[in-house]
């Protein structure tokens, strides 16, 4: 590699290597250009829509996102409960079924976000225009509208659709500081009368909801998902950004939203495709994990036990719960889409606790929700279903297989990423944590920031926790591989 070849061409350069790899496409067809370049920006009429363009709406995601899918808003009622009413963009309404757009984005199935470039599932007119909930302009929405009792319960569950104004763009940075207390009301949310006292609502709501999942058994993890960070054009850090009380409220209302929707079509008589993590088949491996460290699990899967399990360790042992973390994640399985036809309780969603999961909330970038929004609309109109149960069969079973191609893809230019970040650095040693051990091999992170890399001499008596010093040996961009020795 040139030299003098930018961070950001190379990674963008091997993304697109690893996406096609994958069987993922990393541009859009002609024909996907040409009908995106006839769509006009026309304003959206109400029709059989209510009007709640008035509510003081306000959407809160990354500092970086464009494409903003999901707008929240609450009140207080009777009793100490709050409703909350959770908006989505109506992507449908500029993405009908079949069209050129459709089929790229239904063989893509997610947007990909790599380090140096993003691989959007939509063209970005639709995904950060013309669809997205963007401030101060009127759009098309779903509605799932439910009231939180103060004990989490859900009363009151109902959608419709609906024209939505956003009223304030917020980041999680900022707002989770504000509900923490260490920073001031970010600007935007200041500019909108009483909009402080709505986000406090919203925060009690989910808080509420937070705590009856967790009754019910829902686990926390702590893994270090890095963000690469960038200046100009070569990679300087890794950043790691850690769940605040603004990530909970968002997470929080859209399994919330998610319930209501896959509830909803179930009482409609609507086969529809919900995101599935089984019972654990693993679960005696993760008992003898949970008994390493003195701590005995039922023989028989218990989602409340192993909660309790993680939360002492994370009380007991933070600087190795991450890997602990997962370690767990990957005994429990990957989450898969499944049909759940009409009348029929699927499997649910064993680390959230809950039943009824349906994907619904990110239509602009995932595209089973988006089919779940046609299914939601027909069931609204009182039309016939979009999809028969072999085609979502289909559906479900693509989004699947690429969804897991778009994860090992952007895990492995995260570790390309690391790879030219630490490559100046060969010789150097740093402090590390033994995070893997196998007949495979012995792999560490380090402490100075969230890469991993193998131990590829002198690891192999080293055991999973043990903290190491090691040497970095050589880099391989190509491949993402750091190699270490114990030092």
């Amino acid at each position: 590699m040139d030299p003098r070849t930018s961070h950001r061409e190379e990674l963008h350069r091997l993304a697109e290597v690893a996406l096609r790899e994958r069987g993922l496409l990393v541009s859009f067809e002609p024909e996907v250009v040409a009908e995106v370049d006839a769509l006009e920006d026309v304003p959206v009429e109400a029709g059989d829509r209510v009007d709640l363009t008035r509510l003081p709406w306000c959407s809160i995601d990354n500092d970086d996102s464009k494409d903003l899918d999901q707008l929240s808003w609450a009140e207080p009622v009777d009793g100490g409960a709050i409703r909350v009413l959770v908006a989505v963009a109506d992507v449908d309404v500029r993405v009908p079924a079949g069209c050129a757009v459709d089929r790229h984005a239904g063989h893509n199935t997610t947007s990909v976000y790599t380090p140096a470039r993003l691989f959007p599932m939509l063209p970005e007119r639709l995904s950060t225009d013309l669809t997205s909930l963007n401030p101060d302009v009127d759009r098309a929405a779903h509605v799932a509208e439910f009231v939180v009792a103060a004990d989490g319960r859900l009363l009151d569950e109902t959608v419709y659709g609906a024209v939505v104004r956003n009223a304030a763009q917020l980041a999680y940075p900022s707002v989770g500081a504000w509900l923490d207390g260490l920073a001031p009301l970010p600007e935007a949310a200041a500019a909108v009368p009483r909009l402080d006292e709505l986000l406090r609502l919203q925060d009690v709501a989910s808080r509420a909801l937070e705590r009856r999942r967790f009754e019910r058994g829902a686990l926390e993890f702590e893994t270090h998902e890095p963000k690469v960070v960038f200046e100009g054009e070569r990679v300087a850090a890794f950043e790691v950004r850690e769940k605040n009380p603004a990530t909970r409220l968002i997470e929080n209302f859209m399994i919330a939203a998610n319930g209501v929707n896959a509830r909803f079509l179930r009482s409609k008589g609507f086969d529809s495709i919900h995101r599935a993590v089984p019972t654990p088949e693993r679960w005696d491996e993760i008992a003898d994990l949970a008994a390493e460290h003195g701590v005995p699990l039922p023989a028989e899967p218990d989602s409340q036990a192993l909660r309790d399990f993680l939360s002492r360790r994370r009380k007991d042992d933070p600087l190795r719960f991450p890997d602990l973390s997962l370690a767990i994640i990957k005994l429990l399985g990957r989450g898969e889409y499944l049909v759940e036809p009409a009348g029929v309780e699927g499997p649910g969603h064993f680390g959230l606790a809950v039943r009824d999961y349906t994907h619904s909330t990110a239509p602009n970038r995932r595209y089973p929700d988006l089919v779940t929004q046609r299914l939601l609309k027909a069931a609204l109109a009182g039309a016939a279903p979009p999809y028969s149960r072999t085609e979502l069969d289909e559906i479900a079973s693509q989004c699947t297989r690429m969804e897991d191609a778009a994860e090992k893809a952007e895990r492995r230019l995260k570790k390309s990423a690391a790879a030219l970040l630490l490559r100046p650095r060969i010789g150097e040693r740093f402090e590390a944590l033994v995070s893997g051990a196998s007949e495979k091999g012995t792999w560490v992170r380090l402490l100075e920031m969230p890469v991993e890399g193998r131990v590829v001499r002198g690891g192999h008596d080293l055991k999973v926790g043990r903290r190491v010093r090691v040497k970095l040996l050589r880099t391989n961009v190509g491949l993402g591989h750091l190699d270490f020795a114990r030092a």
